[in-house]
């Protein structure tokens, strides 16, 4: 537990109700940039434009403050983006987490996050079955970006081999790379493994398990949780915005 004295607390005033959030001082580039747009009003009136039923619920968008129900929501941002501050297992995507949400990983390969947009995660519980499976899913995701990696690191090879009809030696090259990637991997097994305290987490009191390790997680709700359940629990259409604006009224940095 963080010392009192280090602990940032926001209120979040939404047309639902007050939500009570925890900034964590671990993260503080995602920390100082949130009390900034607290301070300058920037949430002041915003949408939560994107909520999905046991996932998250989305706001910060600011394009989003009095946009009409036809206008396309989720690409307002300001401008620029804060840098990545993991700290799984420490910080993970339980239910009630306050994270960043980004743009996709092909055109922000660094998982840096957006200046303004967050969500707050309602998730569901999961069990050791779910959680075994997923295991098993991260590691294949971890193949697939080590692969990614040393074919980049071979391009010129590569290139080389295939320019020149080489197809025996693409093959062996190609084994060679794999052969690699399966070491790599088992060496890195431990990093896809669910920490135990996270794992009784996910199974007690739910969450995302399948975004930790990709966006970032720097605060959660303290008081407020059934607020956030009321807002899971509104009316959507096709694009999960909600059918009756849900709007942050303000932050406040107490």
């Amino acid at each position: 537990m963080e010392n009192q004295a280090n602990e940032t607390i926001a209120l979040m005033r939404t047309s639902k109700g007050d939500i009570k959030l925890r900034l964590y001082s671990d993260t503080p580039a995602h920390r100082d940039n949130f009390i900034k747009l607290a301070k300058e009003g920037t949430y002041d009136g915003l949408l939560f434009h994107r909520v999905i039923k046991d996932f998250m619920v989305q706001g910060g968008d600011v394009t989003s403050k009095g946009a009409p129900m036809s206008k396309p929501l989720g690409s307002g941002d300001l401008g620029y983006t804060v840098s990545a501050e993991f700290r799984y297992p420490a910080r993970f995507h339980k239910r009630g987490a306050l994270c960043a949400a980004r743009t996709s990983d092909e055109v922000n390969p660094e998982k840096a996050s957006s200046a303004s947009q967050f969500y707050i995660v309602t998730g569901k519980r999961y069990t050791d079955q779910d959680l075994n499976q997923l295991e098993k899913q991260l590691l294949e995701r971890l193949k697939r970006e080590i692969f990614a990696r040393l074919q980049q690191e071979y391009k010129s090879k590569i290139m080389e081999l295939y320019r020149a009809g080489s197809r025996e030696e693409l093959a062996v090259l190609r084994d060679t790379l794999i052969g690699k990637t399966e070491l790599e991997a088992e060496n890195r097994k431990a990093e896809v493994q669910l920490d135990p305290v996270v794992r009784e987490t996910y199974k007690n009191e739910g969450g995302v398990p399948f975004l930790d390790g990709q966006y970032t997680v720097y605060g959660e709700v303290i008081e407020g949780m059934d607020v956030v359940d009321s807002i899971q629990a509104v009316k959507t259409n096709r694009q999960d915005r909600p059918t009756e604006d849900v709007v942050i009224n303000s932050v406040e940095i107490l």
